[in-house]
């Protein structure tokens, strides 16, 4: 397994250890549900170090990343971000990411997920054809995940950054907890607010820039998370994650996110997705609470009250914010109105369950 500059920290501190993406990350510290709490109400540090960097230089940059993306992403200025996905041949999603502007047409960096790193590479280099330069930077670059309503607060103290009116997604570059050219953004996965902060790992810094966010949150009474309040945490936002509620076999028009597929340009199976778009599809991904007991679970049948299949589960979890369980799932289209009653198959139980509106959770 891989290691990241945080990993030695993690299990200094007793986390619960176990291999993510080929990464030996930190499931949880105080407990899943003691973490999403200090997020919700305060400030949790997440160590995303794991996640993917690329960084694409030149004239034509602009053109790769219109080519191989769903959204429009001549619209970004310097300092901008967007949320993004890499369309297949085929209808599927090769991979969720965010794009930042770096220099307008110029230069831009990828973010994109762990697990798939080396897929979404090659799919660049695939389409390459104007050679545009290339450079994965994802085995250099560490990444912290301050979130919470106090995250701001907590890190403007490390920077002369405007930190308290960045705007979300969006994103400053400069020296942070007195490390230079780091890169500070608010796009979150939490909900929660706070910012990301990208640094080039070198020297051993990554300690020092742990103990420097965590004494600077520590009148927050900030607190160390790990990835499973983080899929709490983005279930109750109704955010997407890769592997679970979207893959190679899950279209964007499908999964909700029509908003980044935008038919103004030319992308990758452009035509079939423009064409259910317009004609609409079978299945859909909704969310749902549970009415009767049960929790969710990935790939649980989702059927009618008559038996009838109508889908699956991608996600579920019993949400510590609001008390009960929930879910994302996809269901025939028939059934995806808010209100509408179906049934989770749980050991050959039905259990009787709501498709509401997302997100679940709403401050």
């Amino acid at each position: 397994m891989k290691n990241t500059p945080f990993t030695n920290i993690h299990i200094g501190l007793g986390a619960k250890m176990a291999e993510f993406a080929g990464y030996n990350m930190p499931i949880s510290y105080s407990g899943i549900n003691d973490e999403h709490a200090a997020v919700r109400k305060s400030v949790g540090v997440f160590d995303v170090s794991h996640m993917g960097e690329f960084i694409l230089k030149g004239p034509d940059a602009l053109d790769l990343i219109q080519r191989t993306t769903s959204n429009d992403a001549s619209k970004l200025v310097n300092g901008k971000v967007q949320y993004s996905c890499f369309p297949n041949e085929t209808g599927g999603i090769i991979d969720d990411l965010l794009v930042y502007c770096i220099e307008e047409n110029a230069v831009y960096m990828l973010v994109v997920n762990a697990s798939n790193i080396e897929k979404d590479w090659n799919w660049l280099v695939k389409n390459n054809t104007k050679n545009v330069e290339m450079h994965n930077i994802s085995s250099k670059t560490g990444l912290l995940a301050v979130q919470g309503p106090n995250a701001v607060k907590a890190m403007q103290k490390l920077t002369d950054l405007d930190l308290i009116n960045l705007k979300y997604y969006t994103f400053l570059k400069g020296t942070f907890a007195g490390i230079e050219n780091v890169l500070v953004s608010a796009t979150g996965y939490t909900g929660a607010g706070g910012v990301e902060i990208y640094y080039e790992d070198k020297d051993g810094i990554g300690e020092k820039l742990w103990n420097e966010v965590m004494n600077a949150g520590a009148e927050f009474h900030i607190k160390p998370c790990g990835l499973g309040c983080r899929d709490t945490l983005r279930l109750e936002m109704g955010f997407c994650l890769y592997g679970n509620d979207i893959d190679e076999t899950t279209s964007p028009i499908e999964a909700g996110l029509g908003w980044i597929t935008k038919f103004n340009k030319d992308f990758t199976n452009r035509a079939a997705l423009e064409k259910q778009k317009t004609e609409g599809v079978e299945n859909k991904l909704v969310g749902f609470e549970m009415v009767d007991k049960g929790i969710p679970r990935h790939h649980y049948k989702i059927k009618s009250q008559g038996g009838s299949e109508l889908g699956y589960v991608t996600s579920g979890t019993q949400s510590p914010s609001l008390g009960k369980a929930i879910g994302m799932g996809f269901v025939k289209k028939d059934f995806a109105a808010i209100g509408t009653e179906i049934f989770i198959e749980v050991r050959d139980r039905l259990l009787k369950a709501t498709v509401v509106k997302l997100p679940f959770y709403q401050d």
